[in-house]
């Protein structure tokens, strides 16, 4: 990334749409020079239901910014599920051209070429190519082999497909905002810098962001992205429990989820009575504890999910810490609790280093941002924005995966 590089990214939520506009300064970090976020219908549980909504929810969101900035935005990265998300792991080894000279960059973006020339099963289409390290003919494993004096290397890479299905429609959705896609990246692969401290980052991990109708799941190898996938139920499912159980409207069951957040009724202090102002028939007293149990049975349906998800991959067993986060559990206590007890793993909720960049809300759109800024081998990373909003630009073709990589 070059100083004062701009990057807009996009997190396309179930309950909401955020953005944030990075810039990259003097001391090539990311800083946020606007961010904006609208609520959303257009999508239920991953799936996209309603186009124009969602169109126009991401129209207002761009021009928010837009106002904000004076720029006019003309492309984006943007968040996907992991249930759209296939990974490929693929090694290649290559030659250097000149073993003199040293591993030059034409070099490793060959290997990279190379390395994305697999053959992709029918509904897929590749979205990126993420490296995690080389290998020099020495055996010596590196992070970046430019430069390095060696005959040969071996570049281990992974290769992210995404359905064509999703790609298309998320494509056209964009092409009526008259906004590019820069690219698409997912969640649990943007956040994990974000959500994962350093000692995290180098051990075998499982990442949770568990959202409002929505958990994405990520389980990391170091720097190796092993899998993802996302599963339809999250934070409001347990808005809606309280609601239906105690026949109360939604803002009410919102608010003691909220004030009642806790995700074991073992912990009770006081078991409290709680005056229902919205019910319509039955009780108009429960127990926090009442509240507490039906918060407790979805939070552990939430990790018994998982677990049945996780389990054929044969990789449970490597799983040394499972990493909360998203706006869906982190403010229930206890959660990781919970999660231990299910998954028979340690638990515990994503370090709070991001508190001090962007809101909770942003987090995601804030991570998008930061994956690209930080990834190595880019050719350019920058999106499209114009300091004069009524000057004219030339579009790219939104279906062509954008080119990351030396030239």
């Amino acid at each position: 990334m070059a100083i004062g590089d701009i990057i807009v990214g996009i997190d396309i939520g179930a309950s909401k749409v955020s953005l944030v506009v990075g810039e990259v300064n003097n001391f090539n970090q990311i800083e946020v020079i606007c961010n904006a976020s609208r609520k959303s219908n257009g999508i239920k549980k991953d799936k996209i239901v309603d186009e124009n909504a969602l169109a126009d929810v991401i129209s207002s969101v761009v021009k928010d910014a837009e106002k904000e900035m004076n720029m006019k935005i003309n492309s984006a990265y943007i968040s996907i599920p992991g249930k759209y998300v296939t990974i490929i792991q693929n090694s290649v080894t290559k030659e250097a051209k000149d073993k003199y000279s040293g591993i030059s960059s034409r070099d490793v973006s060959n290997a990279l070429m190379q390395a994305k020339d697999i053959n992709i099963p029918e509904g897929k289409q590749l979205i990126d190519i993420v490296t995690n390290n080389f290998i020099l003919d020495s055996g010596k494993v590196i992070e970046d082999p430019v430069g390095a004096f060696s005959k040969s290397f071996t570049i281990n890479a992974q290769i992210l497909l995404a359905d064509k299905e999703y790609i298309r429609i998320m494509s056209n959705i964009f092409k009526r905002v008259d906004i590019d896609i820069d690219g698409m990246i997912p969640v649990t692969l943007a956040e994990r810098k974000i959500a994962l401290d350093e000692t995290d980052q180098k051990d075998y991990v499982m990442l949770l962001d568990i959202g409002a109708e929505s958990t994405d799941i990520g389980i990391f190898e170091g720097e190796v992205f092993k899998y993802t996938n996302s599963i339809p139920i999250g934070g409001q499912n347990i808005t809606n429990d309280i609601k239906l159980i105690l026949n109360i409207s939604n803002e009410e069951a919102e608010k003691l989820k909220k004030q009642y957040s806790l995700a074991l009724k073992s912990y009770i202090d006081h078991d409290s009575e709680v005056v229902l102002n919205t019910v319509k028939e039955g009780n108009k007293v429960v127990r926090s504890s009442n509240i507490v149990e039906i918060i407790e049975a979805r939070v552990e349906q939430i990790f018994e999910l998982v677990n049945k998800d996780i389990a054929p991959l044969g990789i449970k067993q490597n799983i040394n810490t499972v990493i909360l986060t998203g706006q869906g559990i982190t403010n229930i206590s206890k959660s990781d609790v919970v999660g231990k007890i299910t998954l028979n793993i340690p638990v515990k909720t994503a370090t709070g280093k991001i508190a001090n960049l962007v809101k909770p809300s942003y987090e995601t759109a804030y991570s998008l941002v930061n994956y690209m800024a930080s990834r190595p081998f880019t050719k350019s990373v920058s999106s499209s924005v114009d300091a004069n909003s009524d000057e004219s630009f030339v579009k790219k073709i939104l279906e062509k995966v954008k080119d990351f990589f030396y030239s």
